[in-house]
């Protein structure tokens, strides 16, 4: 048990990473003619996406090779989304071009299914229902290639100032090994102004070149992709852009996720002029690059402060010093000043943090203007107050103007519980820099993203809808260029009044919006998970922060059972054998019980990277565990178990019979979760189906009438 408990204490930021997955519709794929011949691997796969408006236009590129050993041929297929349109396809062999077809939902269908059965694999069965694209391969031979390129457009229409674009991007089960590269660019212009542009599944790295357009990226390279790219891009004329979307299940109470956007302003406009403390630890271990890069940043922040800003720069070790006793307003002379003495500055001595804290949080004075405290540190405290409880009390009452607090831990050695609480009761963030980081650039770039504030002390207020466990519990500020995220459940439904409220430049400041809470709405199913990944992320950091209660266990090991997020608590979920309470208990207080060191820094960037993760991401190789629209499945025994079942009667069937397949029929939605296994136990409404060796091989009324009740 000692050893299980040490292992998982080494993994924590794995193991508290957001498992999730979207409803898979598998790119395009070649299906051999022989399924023993094994898959061709795909090498590439590149995407063009163009938004105008509500046209969307898709280019696919995609090279296969065959690394089999041997010649193989077989049939391309690409499933289309729902009203696609596809100009052109170009699938080249030895200069020449070759075209394909377009079969509809039932000519596609008898192609799946006998896939299916020649190759025992129920993988394909996800798509059916789907128009495909389809064309014949001839002989590739062994290490042979073939380029194939897809265009097609769609018309989507705008629902609730969102348009939803989805491109099938699952390869994970079709290609041999991982791709080389995949990479997916959009390019938006809109005639309304743009307000929020999300992905749930994928980092994009946004820009917006104006009010009307952006341009956005995913890349990456050596893996097999395992969810469809998602996006999300909101339209709107109001000064801030507010986006909801929801999701509610007829038995469940639902789910909402608020997208508030600052609009798109020139780059000249005027800032709001703001209070900058910087606390720079200069102890002996701060020596050599991490000084020189920490001062490099400090001098280009300084140079690119606001005409109307003001600014301390405070320097520790086992005593502090700062230029001047007060805030300075922003001059040519205080820069110069304040650039010559960050330059002379050199590391030596301890690290006394509650004295440099208790002397730069009364630099700030009341006032209307934001006030940031960053604060830079690489060790523990050494001298001075040494107790992290003391240190972070002292911090909170000093801190009597409430200024924002942003702690950067540079490298191994820092106490991660007292900067993240630092952090925390300071309502900012903590920035984890490790030692192979660049520093200058972590510094510049969260001085870029706060450089103008837009609305702080944010409050949300929801009238005509219950909602309820909303995260974050307490809203960060809002900042020209970001995004706020806010998710929660709810209760009714109805239109619903939204505001949300702040101070900008000290005046009282709201924007109000009308939006729809769904009495039914399947059409964002990865909004359950998003919200667990964020409780799971909230109640482990309590616990981490604050201390253990049986309570928050409770509730850590319920929303990991029931979403898939695996924790140190529920690691059991994806190991053989059964739930031991004492063992998991050991388990999180191994894995928690590091304040410094590589494994504590793992563990605090997991949590807060769940904490305030945009995507739903499916970590790769976590075998016994597959996430299909809002449910889990687990393998035990070689059958995967829909997390709700707990030894209940089911409805069986038969693998690959008549009565398995006629299920289509019945029960339109079942393809995904059929093709997680060959062996699989279904929720069906209140019932639950299993799928197996034994059960009915064809449909009887009264199997009909109860899988459709």
């Amino acid at each position: 048990m000692l050893q299980r408990s040490r292992r998982l204490a080494a993994s924590l930021a794995a193991l508290c990473l957001f498992l999730a997955g979207l409803p898979t519709l598998a790119d395009g794929v070649i299906l051999p003619d022989d399924p023993d011949r094994g898959w061709l691997s795909i090498v590439y796969h590149d995407v063009s996406v163009t938004v105008r408006d509500g046209v969307v236009t898709t280019r696919v590129d995609q090279l296969f090779r065959n690394e089999t050993g041997r010649d193989v041929e077989g049939r391309y297929v690409f499933p289309l989304p729902p009203g696609a349109v596809v100009s052109s396809f170009t699938m080249w062999v030895d200069g020449r071009a070759f075209e394909a077809q377009v079969l509809d939902a039932d000519e596609a269908r008898s192609i799946y299914e006998d896939f299916v059965r020649r190759a025992i694999d129920p993988a394909l069965l996800e798509y059916i229902g789907r128009d495909t694209l389809s064309a014949r391969i001839f002989p590739i031979p062994a290490g042979g290639e073939r380029r194939i390129e897809i265009a097609y457009t769609e018309l989507l229409a705008a629902e609730n100032g969102l348009i939803r674009y989805r491109y099938p991007l699952d390869t994970e089960r079709f290609s041999a090994r991982p791709l080389d590269r995949v990479r997916i660019s959009v390019d938006v212009e809109m005639t309304d102004p743009l307000a929020s542009i999300y992905s749930p599944t994928h980092r994009v790295a946004i820009e917006r070149s104006g009010p009307f357009a952006a341009t956005g990226v995913y890349e990456e390279n050596g893996l097999l992709p395992s969810q469809d790219f998602l996006l999300y891009v909101g339209v709107t004329a109001e000064p801030l852009g507010m986006s909801l979307l929801t999701y509610h299940a007829a038995e469940d109470e639902g789910f909402f996720l608020l997208i508030a956007t600052p609009p798109e302003t020139d780059a000249t406009a005027e800032a709001l002029p703001k209070d900058l403390v910087f606390v720079l630890d200069r102890s002996g271990s701060m020596s050599g690059e991490k000084i020189e890069q920490a001062k490099e940043a400090l001098e280009f922040i300084v140079d690119n402060l606001n005409p109307d800003d003001r600014f301390a720069v405070v320097a520790f070790s086992d005593y502090v010093e700062a230029v001047g006793t007060r805030l300075e307003p922003v001059s040519a002379e205080a820069v110069a000043r304040a650039r010559a003495w960050i330059s002379d500055l050199h590391a030596n001595g301890g690290t006394d943090i509650d004295a440099a804290l208790s002397t730069a949080f009364p630099f700030f004075e009341a006032s209307a203007r934001p006030r940031f405290l960053v604060f830079l540190t690489d060790g523990e405290a050494t001298a001075g107050e040494t107790d992290p409880a003391v240190i972070a009390a002292n911090a909170l009452a000093r801190n009597e103007t409430e200024a924002r607090v942003f702690v950067f831990g540079v490298g191994y050695d820092v106490n991660t519980v007292l900067l993240d609480q630092l952090a925390e009761e300071g309502r900012g963030t903590t920035t984890y820099v490790l030692p192979n980081e660049d520093l200058e650039v972590s510094l510049s770039a969260f001085y870029r993203k706060i450089a103008s504030p837009i609305l702080a002390d944010l409050d949300l207020d929801i009238v005509g809808v219950d909602t309820f466990d909303v995260f974050p519990r307490v809203l960060p500020d809002l900042f020209r260029g970001s995004q706020l995220l806010v998710i929660g459940r709810y209760r009714g439904c109805g239109t619903a009044r939204i505001t949300l409220s702040g101070q900008a430049s000290g005046i009282p400041t709201a924007y109000t919006t009308l939006q729809s809470f769904a009495a039914t709405d399947l059409g964002a199913p990865f909004l359950p998970r998003l919200w667990a990944g964020r409780k799971v992320a909230y109640l482990l950091n309590q616990i981490r922060l604050y201390g253990e209660s049986d309570e928050l266990v409770d509730e850590v090991v319920a929303l990991s059972k029931a979403y898939g997020i695996i924790t140190p608590y529920t690691s059991f979920l994806v190991d053989e054998g059964e739930f031991d309470a004492e063992e998991a208990a050991d388990a999180l207080r191994a894995a928690t019980a590091p304040r410094s060191g590589a494994d504590a820094v793992a563990g605090a960037s997991a949590l807060q990277h769940l904490a305030g993760s945009e995507t739903v991401a499916v970590e790769p190789g976590v075998e016994r565990l597959r996430i299909v629209e809002d449910r889990t499945y687990y393998l035990r025994d070689d059958v995967w178990i829909d997390s709700t079942y707990v030894d209940e009667a089911t409805i069986d069937v038969v693998l690959y019979s008549d009565a398995y397949f006629d299920l289509f029929g019945i029960l339109s939605w079942i393809g995904p979760h059929l093709s997680v296994g060959d062996r699989v136990v279904i929720r069906v409404g209140d019932r639950f189906l299993r799928i197996g060796p034994e059960g009915a091989d064809t449909l009887t009324e009264e199997l009909i009438e109860a899988l459709a009740s």
